[in-house]
Parts: C-alpha cells; structure tokens; sequence
C-alpha cells in the first residue's frame, strides 16, 4: 500500500511539475516578443515609408520609423526648395513672390546645415538628390512662364508644406529622440513662416489644396479668364 501510495503522489507532483515548467516557460522565453509584437506590428502614419528597421537605441534615445521618415523629407524637402527658392528670387515679378524664394532660401539652408548634423549623429544615410516627384516639379517650374509661373510656384510650395506640417506636429508631441525632436521644433517654424509668406503673395488656390483636390504634381492654380493652361498642368473638369 505504501508503494502504491508513494508511487500515486509521485506521478500526481510530476504532472503538476510538468504542468508548472508547460506555464512558465511560454512566459520567461516568450513574454518579451509577445509584448512588443503590438508596437512593432502597429499600423505606420499616412505618408510614412517604413525602412523595415524599427525602433533602434541611439545615444539620443530611441529612433522610430517615423523618426527616421522625418529626418529624410527635411533632407528631400531643402533638395528641391532651395532651387525653388533661388528660381523664384531671379524669375519672380511680384515682390511677394521674391520674398517667398528669399524665405525658402532662407530657411532651407539652415534646415539642411541642421538635418546633415543630425544624420551623422545618428548614423543615417540622407538623400543627396531630390525624389523623381520633386524633380517633376521642378520641370514644371522650369518649364511655365508668366504670371503662370508664379502661381505655379505658390501652389506647389504651399502645398507641400502644408502636407508636411501635420506630420512636423506629430514628431514634435511623439518623438523620444532629443536630436529629432530639436529638428522638429527648427523645421516647424520654418515651415510656418513658408506658409505665411506664399499665403501673403495671394495666389493660393486653398480649394486645390485638399486631399480630394489635384496632387501637387498636377496642380491647377487660378488663372485669369481667357489665360492658357501652362504646360504640364492638366484642367479639372
């Protein structure tokens, strides 16, 4: 009776040690992953390329996806507004689109000095040319004439800006790296004080600006009645 008895109470303390190290090890090995499988997986912003690389440590803190999205549209963003700027200043005929070149100039200069710091301090590769769409529009600059340029400059400028203002202001409240988040906070005045200087010139078309409206590759600014379309702007119907 003894034997059956002790041979009863191992097999029952065997089966609950099995059942304990079943339970644990899922939770010691696993619970890590598990846990950071919802961040990892979590759906990026409307505009945002992910590299594929996550969330890396940096002496700075950490650098998102977003984070690193960011730091390179500053980049592109100087890449193609600085020649747009210096374009404006020599081709514009109203002062208030001279000025805006001047602002554009301005302000990108400084954004590119910062933005080139703030990859080399946290091992980024930056863009040296613009993107295929914003060489697009610089042809389209390149190519208009007229008061036809200059409402093309404003629009596409504008546009651009304000497409990148909303996500200037979700770096800025969300970022945890100290160099982004001082990189947001330059380039957030500086594209404020962009918008404000195209909107003074009073050639924003704002019902072109919204997201059902024409992309800024094909924008259609105002035009005078009678005036033809410039070329590479195609009319709504």
């Amino acid at each position: 009776m003894a034997t059956r008895y002790t041979i009863g109470s191992g097999l029952v303390i065997s089966a609950l040690v099995v059942t304990l190290v079943a339970l644990l090890i899922p939770v010691s090995k696993f619970g890590d992953r598990a846990a950071a499988a919802p961040a990892g997986s979590a759906a990026l912003p409307a505009g945002v390329e992910d590299d594929g690389a996550g969330t890396m440590s940096t002496a700075y803190g950490p650098l998102s996806a977003v984070d690193r999205d960011f730091v390179r549209k500053v980049r592109l963003a100087g890449l193609w507004e600085l020649p747009a700027g210096r374009q404006a200043q020599q081709r514009g005929t109203r002062p208030s689109v001279r000025t805006a070149g001047q602002h554009l100039v301005e302000g990108h200069t400084e954004l590119d000095r910062q933005v080139l710091q703030v990859g080399q301090a946290l091992g980024m590769d930056l863009p040296d040319r613009p993107s295929a769409q914003q060489q697009a529009w610089l042809d389209q600059l390149s190519a208009a004439q007229g008061p036809e340029y200059e409402r093309l400059f404003v629009q596409l400028l504008r546009r651009a800006h304000g497409k990148v203002f909303a996500l200037l202001a979700q770096v800025r409240a969300q970022t945890r790296n100290s160099m982004v988040r001082a990189l947001a906070t330059s380039a957030n005045t500086t594209v404020l004080d962009h918008i404000t200087v195209l909107e003074e010139s009073g050639l924003v078309d704002f019902d072109s600006l919204s997201d059902a409206g024409p992309s800024p590759s094909s924008p259609v600014p105002a035009r005078p009645q009678g005036a033809s379309t410039p070329p590479n702007v195609r009319p709504t119907n």
